[in-house]
């Protein structure tokens, strides 16, 4: 189905495949418990600091017998599948069909393709423990915000949501602080979901104290 069809389409035509697409990834994965959701932008090439650090960010999670779940795509998220594969652990690819992005990286040891955007973040949010998120674009943030959406408002559990990159972050993080909480349109305490760090040892450290034991049923989003 083009990008473009998925426009014309009505609501109605709509939800069967979305409702589909959900029930597909929660058969495929509901042995594999919670895992480790890794964020990042698909633009950010081989070779770069950033794609070194995401892709050393899926060999330290596989090592530590944790499943990362990735986009599938190039760039940031090939950099985490590669750094699991690599180091013989899970590596989900939630690979979503985009007119730019036509092949799957091959770093997956298991593939869910998406038509819609809803259906491949709600299987992020339903099957994740904690979350990292690298530099990246409008994608980036969107799953940066719901998830920090579901759990402020308790949608889903507590879960540890680190932001790798202080240079790249801190902007974003002072007008959060500068905008929305001196106004208050956030909570005195919702920066606190956040971690801002650029060392790994301190990532690996929030997600073992945090991370819940995996279950056999994925945690769905009230």
């Amino acid at each position: 189905m083009s990008n473009n069809k998925a426009v014309r389409l009505t609501a109605s035509e709509q939800i069967p495949t979305i409702m589909e697409e959900l029930q597909t990834a929660a058969n495929t994965l509901k042995e594999m418990g919670a895992g480790i959701s890794v964020f990042g932008s698909a633009r950010i090439k081989p070779g770069t600091p950033y794609y070194e650090i995401a892709q050393e960010v899926g060999r330290r999670l596989a090592e530590a017998g944790l499943t990362l779940i990735a986009g599938g795509g190039p760039g940031l998220m090939e950099a985490a599948n590669k750094g699991a594969f690599e180091a013989h652990g899970q590596s989900i690819g939630l690979n979503i069909r985009l007119p730019h992005e036509t092949s799957n990286n091959p770093y997956q040891t298991q593939s869910l393709q998406f038509e819609y955007f809803c259906s491949r973040k709600a299987t992020f949010f339903m099957h994740s423990a904690a979350y990292i998120a690298l530099p990246g674009g409008f994608g980036t943030l969107d799953e940066l915000f719901e998830v920090l959406t579901l759990v402020q408002t308790r949608k889903i559990p507590p879960a540890p949501i680190v932001l790798i990159g202080t240079k790249f972050w801190s902007g974003l993080i002072n007008w959060i602080r500068d905008q929305l909480q001196t106004q208050g349109l956030i909570g005195p305490h919702d920066l606190d979901l956040l971690i801002l760090t650029d060392d790994l040892d301190i990532v690996m450290h929030h997600i073992h104290e945090c991370c819940v034991i995996p279950s056999s049923e994925p945690v769905l989003p009230q």
